[in-house]
């Protein structure tokens, strides 16, 4: 993703252009592989290599609460990151825990229609978002 996409982001969200947050969001972009803190981290220290791990985990949080970036979590517990703001679901592989994006917008609608219909006492749905498991069979 360029860097005035990634500029424009930001500042749609009300946050300040910083290095470290452009470097993190042209990771999670880059990366494109639903990528750990940790593959961010390496990422952004080939381009600051100063920069505090706490400092990416923080920046982490904030793109997420500001729904810029989103969270993936695997089997293993292992947090994810996904760049993808589009409505999408996960493929997701039990055995290497590799994730890909799934789009399908005759399933988006079977889901909306379904839940529309439904009643969940005390539940307001904003979003509906399936990891679907299996195995590739590049594994």
């Amino acid at each position: 993703m360029e860097a005035d996409m990634i500029r424009g982001k930001l500042t749609q969200k009300g946050l300040k252009v910083t290095p470290q947050r452009m470097a993190i969001l042209e990771a999670v972009f880059s990366l494109n592989n639903h990528p750990t803190a940790e593959n961010i981290l390496d990422f952004v220290r080939n381009r600051i290599p100063s920069v505090a791990t706490g400092t990416v985990y923080n920046i982490l949080e904030t793109l997420v609460t500001k729904k810029i970036i989103s969270r993936v979590k695997t089997d293993h517990d292992v947090m994810r990151y996904d760049g993808v703001s589009e409505q999408h679901h996960h493929l997701y592989c039990s055995e290497c825990d590799l994730i890909e994006d799934y789009f399908d917008d005759e399933l988006d609608r079977i889901l909306k229609n379904y839940f529309k219909d439904k009643d969940i006492p005390g539940f307001n749905l904003d979003n509906i978002v399936l990891q679907i498991r299996g195995t590739f069979n590049k594994c």
